[in-house]
C-alpha cells in the first residue's frame, strides 16, 4: 500500500504505537467466531467492514455536500474516482493509473480519466511550440 505525504503524516496518530492487528476497528468486541487476524489483540475489537466504513464515510461527508446535512454524503467509490481523475488530469501515465486502480485494461479507466476543460487547456498550452519558444532560456 502506498500513501501520499498528508496521509502518511496522519498515520502515527491513528496507529498510536500499535505494532499489529487491524487498523480500523468496530466499536464493540469481536464475536468469538471472528478470525484472529481480524481481531485487535489489545482491545479484542473486530476489523471494520468495508460496508460499515462506507456508511461512516457517507455520514461524515454529508456536511460537505449539503449545509443542512440532509443530502447524501460522498461514497468511497466517489473518493476513489476523484483520486484517479486528479491523477489523470495531472498527467499520470496509463500504466501507472492501471497499477494504482488495480484495473486490468485501459478501457476500464475511461470513466475516471475524463480531464476537465482547465486540464485540457493546460496540456495544450504546455505542448504549444510557440509558447516554448517564448519562454526565457537558462541564464
Amino acid at each position: 500500500m502506498h500513501w501520499q505525504s498528508g496521509t502518511a503524516q496522519l498515520l502515527p496518530r491513528l496507529i498510536a504505537g500499535r505494532t499489529r492487528g487491524p487498523l480500523f476497528l468496530t466499536d464493540r468486541k469481536a464475536p468469538s467466531r471472528t478470525p484472529t487476524l481480524d481481531t485487535c489483540p489489545t482491545t479484542g475489537r473486530a476489523r471494520l467492514s468495508y460496508r460499515r466504513a462506507a456508511e461512516l464515510f457517507e455520514y461524515q461527508t454529508r456536511a460537505i455536500t449539503s449545509p443542512n446535512g440532509q443530502a447524501r454524503g460522498f461514497t468511497l467509490h466517489q473518493l476513489r474516482h476523484a483520486a484517479l481523475t486528479h491523477d489523470a488530469e495531472s498527467g499520470t501515465s496509463t500504466p501507472m493509473l492501471l497499477a494504482r486502480s488495480r484495473h486490468s485494461t485501459a478501457r476500464s479507466l475511461e470513466r475516471y480519466a475524463r480531464p476537465g476543460v482547465d486540464a485540457v487547456a493546460s496540456h495544450v498550452a504546455h505542448l504549444d511550440p510557440a509558447t516554448r519558444r517564448r519562454a526565457p532560456g537558462p541564464s
